[in-house]
């Protein structure tokens, strides 16, 4: 088949990375992006830095490193600069966090971390009721700090004398929110910022104010924030990709690799039990019944979408679903995700899975950060503007287009994703097909 490649500008210059919290995730993204840039650790966990790709057929033999094949922006290249409403830098907070061994993995980039002193941020405490901080925009209309957040981007965009720039959400979840009349067009979004509506959380400001500086805006947590058509409209009009949303990490991704296992052999599933335990100040948001509300979203619709109860009512159309969070002070950044899956097999003998998975929480999501800023600036370059549902390797609750369903299958994901990368370089598609190599 033939194929042509895409025109990609190349990623020459500096990328800027602002993300929007400087909290446990941020300040390992960027102390892990210094460490590996001086050969002090390795990008475990970043497809951009470590994964391979299969190009053409298994006999040719021609698999790259990603990082080779496509013109990402090259770790040495990124500035990083935050906003948080608690004013410590990515030292301090890199210290409080307690993420990274402080000796082994901090210390030696102190100076480094300290140069990183987040930004007042825009904050309000009705859409994140257990955080407080000193360090945010002085009060003013919706619309004023939303012109504040451009003129931030504008700022460091010159003082760092960065070529392009990128938004990623890095911050604590929001209150649940539906989709109501101001989001539905930009019009009537933009007379919803002029109006204070509290139907636009400070989430929607900082997406808001990106892509009116033509950035791409990330979305690492389950807020509503870009999942709109008014944000959609925005981004098309602007030129700009977004992606989002909520960073999948630690039980969602273990979720898209089981539930498709059970799928893919036809067993039958009665129940699904999930619980998290976790410390850090994600744990304590997500400790408000309405934060969690909006978690619960993006983890409850998973398995309905890679099940599809509808095609196969006698194996999935009762499940019993259910996913708790319970913040536990002493696990700090650890988290414990618990599964009990309750599946039935031939002739409808019932059998059972437990997974406890003792993981990381910022250990994991920050490969997928870094993953996401790269390809993101990719897609920028590319001329690919709106939803790139393409990353939805990287999130609990993707984004998609209006016509279809989420794709939450990583294996399909994955696909997805080099695939896309495949299109971009003017590489055949794989099918996996294989009959080929049988044929005379």
């Amino acid at each position: 088949m033939e194929t042509s490649k895409q025109h990609i500008e190349p990623a020459a210059g500096r990328l800027g990375v602002l993300t929007v919290g400087l909290g446990a995730v941020a300040s390992t993204v960027i102390a892990g992006v210094e460490l590996i840039r001086r050969g002090l650790a390795e990008p475990v966990g970043s497809l951009t830095q470590m994964g391979t790709i299969r190009l053409g057929k298994r006999t040719e033999d021609r698999v790259p490193l990603i990082r080779d094949f496509v013109p990402l922006a090259g770790i040495d290249q990124l500035v990083f600069g935050a906003w948080d409403p608690i004013a410590d830098t990515a030292y301090e907070a890199a210290v409080k966090c307690g993420v990274l061994d402080r000796f082994v993995h901090i210390e030696p980039i102190a100076a480094k971390l300290k140069e990183v002193e987040p930004m007042p941020a825009v904050f309000d405490q009705n859409y994140v009721r257990r955080l407080e901080g000193l360090n945010v925009k002085s009060k003013g209309g919706k619309r004023e700090l939303a012109e504040a957040l451009r003129q931030d981007i504008r700022d460091f965009k010159a003082a760092h004398s960065c070529d392009r720039m990128v938004v990623i959400w890095c911050a604590s979840t929001e209150i649940f929110l539906e989709p109501g009349p101001a989001h539905q067009d930009l019009a009537a979004f933009e007379a919803a910022i002029d109006a204070n509506d509290p139907s636009i959380p400070p989430s929607m400001l900082y997406a808001y104010a990106a892509l009116k500086e033509r950035v791409p805006f990330i979305n690492g947590a389950p807020n509503l924030t870009a999942d709109v058509p008014a944000m959609v409209e925005l981004a098309h009009e602007a030129g700009v990709p977004i992606a989002g949303k909520d960073f999948k990490s630690g039980q969602t991704l273990m979720k898209t690799v089981l539930a498709p296992m059970l799928k893919a052999r036809m067993l039958g599933l009665r129940g699904w039990y999930s619980t998290n335990i976790l410390g850090n100040r994600d744990g304590e948001v997500l400790d408000d019944p309405d934060s969690f509300r909006t978690k619960e979203q993006t983890k409850l619709g998973v398995l309905d979408y890679i099940l599809q109860p509808d095609l196969y009512p006698k194996l999935y159309s009762d499940v019993y679903h259910k996913v708790r969070i319970n913040y536990y002070p002493p696990l700090g950044d650890s988290k414990e995700g618990w599964d009990n899956i309750d599946i039935f097999g031939w002739l409808g003998y019932p059998m059972q899975i437990k997974v406890d998975f003792l993981c990381r929480d910022s250990i994991l999501a920050a490969p997928l950060a870094l993953d996401l800023v790269l390809f993101t600036d990719l897609a920028q370059r590319a001329g690919l503007t709106g939803v790139q549902e393409w990353l939805s390797f990287y999130f609990k609750s993707p984004q998609h287009a209006p016509s279809v369903y989420p794709e939450h299958d990583l294996f399909i994901q994955q696909t997805k994703l080099k695939n896309t990368l495949r299109w971009l370089m003017g590489e055949e598609q794989i099918t996996h097909l294989g009959i080929e190599y049988y044929q005379d």
